[in-house]
């Protein structure tokens, strides 16, 4: 224990905050889109890729800075991806264009690709002499995503309503500079020697790009349309391309045997459906308390705030007690059909509805799902994983979740343009709109759930919070 970091509960706090605000970067802009456009002079289908601009970046980057936090050392990338942030928020506020904004989004998209996974390996780096402490740690910071996400929908409201749009990017600028200021509580991770698979990582951030870019512009293009299907063989054939760079060079951007990581598929899976039911819900929730029900920006976000507080009090005092005994499994795959069932019942909104009745109640439901399932899904896909392949695995699952969150979005986007959500004035048309992308996030999380109970296999190291297996030691098949 010689080598216990005594600060390591104030590191902590340093990486929960950047990964709040990472998380934050993809929901802050929602309510503040209205008055980009008017600005910046967006059209109706530019105005998405002030969203997407981000997410694409920092999902198909994801794993490039897994492994460059492996190689070049955790701190490093973690204090560099800091530094690029805080320049993409600086160009995200002082655009006067609307592809100047596009752009500041997506350098905010590097920064947060480098942030996540050393983050996550710095983490693993303070607590894992200890699988109880690192339980705790993980909850704390795992609690950090979704109120990350959800906070963003609040001080969006708060800073579009009484001061500028621009203020939801000035706010990165002394975060950060207060976040790098803290960076020498952080421990120093050594880098180690090897090449950056520079082929692969073009190839799998080209591939995942282009098939959310294929999926975002599809209900505009049209699902059958020639420009759709290239778009999404192109991407087919680039992802096809990642795996056959990935066997083929010394050493890869994604070592394919980190796949016999025991619940590193199944539990990126979850991770995938998971971002694929949350994020599109948080979104039309919006929407449906602006929209239908008349709240103003800031009404809107402090609507959400209950979802909030559920998240952090269960999160950080309920689930890493109940995986020490019941372990990651259960919780993964409850967690996800507890989220369909907060789904389905918000599926019944009204245009005529309250808060009280209409949202609150099945919001809080929702919420509860999402807090059980989330955090075991992280320690379940990193648990089993090599000391010096963390970076990697840490990238791999915050991948699947932003991709998923992406796809999740423009798919469910799609949906609800199909059932009204399109008709701005016919409020039973919008509403009936956001039922069915309710509904269809339900059947992603439910699918979720019962494929992970099906498929993950049970084990109590992951119940315990298992520290990575030490360099050199194998892993269980």
């Amino acid at each position: 224990m010689s080598n216990v970091n005594p600060r390591r509960w104030w590191a902590l706090l340093v990486l929960a905050t950047a990964q709040f605000m990472v998380i934050m970067d993809t929901s802050i802009i929602g309510v503040a889109l209205p008055e980009m456009q008017k600005d910046l002079g967006f059209s109706q289908g530019e105005l998405q890729w002030v969203f997407n601009a981000y997410v694409i970046v920092f999902g198909g980057l994801l794993l490039l800075g897994g492994r460059l936090s492996d190689l070049v050392g955790a701190r490093k990338i973690f204090v560099t991806g800091w530094s690029v942030m805080i320049a993409g928020s600086v160009l995200a506020a002082a655009a006067q264009t609307a592809w100047v904004e596009i752009a500041g989004r997506a350098v905010q998209g590097v920064g947060g690709a480098l942030i996540a996974p050393s983050a996550m390996t710095l983490l693993m780096m303070l607590f894992m002499h200890d699988p109880k402490e690192l339980g705790k740690a993980m909850a704390l910071y795992g609690a950090a995503a979704p109120a990350g996400g959800t906070a963003g929908v609040f001080l969006g409201g708060v800073f579009t309503e009484w001061a500028s749009w621009q203020w939801v990017f000035l706010i990165y600028i002394p975060i950060g500079l207060a976040t790098l200021a803290a960076t020498g509580l952080l421990p120093e991770v050594g880098s180690r020697r090897g090449a950056v698979d520079v082929l692969g990582a073009a190839a799998v951030t080209a591939g995942l790009a282009l098939a959310v870019f294929a999926v975002v512009r599809a209900p505009e293009a049209g699902w059958g349309s020639t420009g759709t299907i290239l778009q999404l063989i192109g991407a087919a054939v680039l992802l096809v391309l990642f795996l056959v760079i990935q066997k083929s060079v010394r050493e890869p951007l994604m070592p394919l045997g980190v796949w016999r990581v025991p619940r590193l598929g199944s539990a990126n899976l979850a991770m995938t459906l998971l971002g694929a039911a949350w994020i599109p819900m948080w979104y039309f929730l919006n929407l449906y308390l602006q929209q239908v029900l008349g709240y103003g920006a800031f009404a809107s976000g402090a609507a959400l705030l209950p979802m909030t507080v559920l998240l952090m009090v269960f999160m950080t005092a309920v689930t890493a007690r109940l995986m020490a005994k019941v372990g990651a499994k259960p919780l993964i795959g409850g967690g996800l059909l507890v989220l369909a069932a907060g789904l389905v019942w918000l599926a019944a909104v009204e245009p005529t509805g309250t808060f009280l009745v209409d949202v609150l109640p099945a919001s809080l439901v929702a919420a509860l799902g999402m807090s059980l399932a989330y955090i075991p899904a992280m320690i379940a896909a990193m648990s089993g994983a090599p000391q010096e392949q963390a970076g990697l695995a840490s990238g791999i699952v915050n991948t699947t979740y932003n991709v998923g969150s992406a796809l999740g979005l423009a798919a469910l986007t799609a949906v609800a343009m199909s059932q009204g959500a399109d008709r701005l004035r016919d409020l039973p048309a919008l509403t009936e709109g956001f039922s069915a992308a309710f509904i269809g996030a339900a059947f992603i999380a439910a699918v979720g759930g019962v494929v992970t109970l099906l498929v993950m296999k049970s084990d109590k190291a992951v119940a315990a919070g298992a520290t990575p297996v030490p360099q050199g030691e194998k892993t269980a098949a």
